[in-house]
């Protein structure tokens, strides 16, 4: 049977702590940086009285020239689909949806 002393249980725990302690690398240095160090508070602007602020749409030409001005900016060229291309692969070839079986009415 096998009789184990406190003694022996400390003699090998101070060793094993001994060994593991030995066995760790130096302590390297972590640099730190704080994700708040280039922060800029908020600042309001200046608010306008409402009375100019009105003045200087009218004087643009109102809602209906900035309407106009964004209507007329071209839309990018990779957003146009590729329509009426006869080079172009089909997507949906190779795809194939079984349609539901149809309920039969009563």
């Amino acid at each position: 049977m096998f009789h184990s002393s406190p003694a022996g249980w400390l003699a090998a725990l101070s060793a094993f702590a001994a060994i593991a302690t030995s066995a760790q690398p130096a302590p390297t240095v972590l640099n730190y940086k704080s994700a708040l160090e280039g922060y800029r508070p908020f600042t309001d602007d200046k608010p306008i009285p409402w009375k100019e602020a009105n003045d200087t749409v009218y004087r643009r030409g109102g809602w209906q020239a900035y309407a106009k001005e964004a209507a007329e900016a071209a839309p990018p060229a990779a957003a146009e689909p590729s329509r009426g291309r006869s080079d172009a692969p089909d997507p949906h070839q190779g795809h194939a949806m079984p349609m539901p079986a149809q309920k039969e009415k009563p």
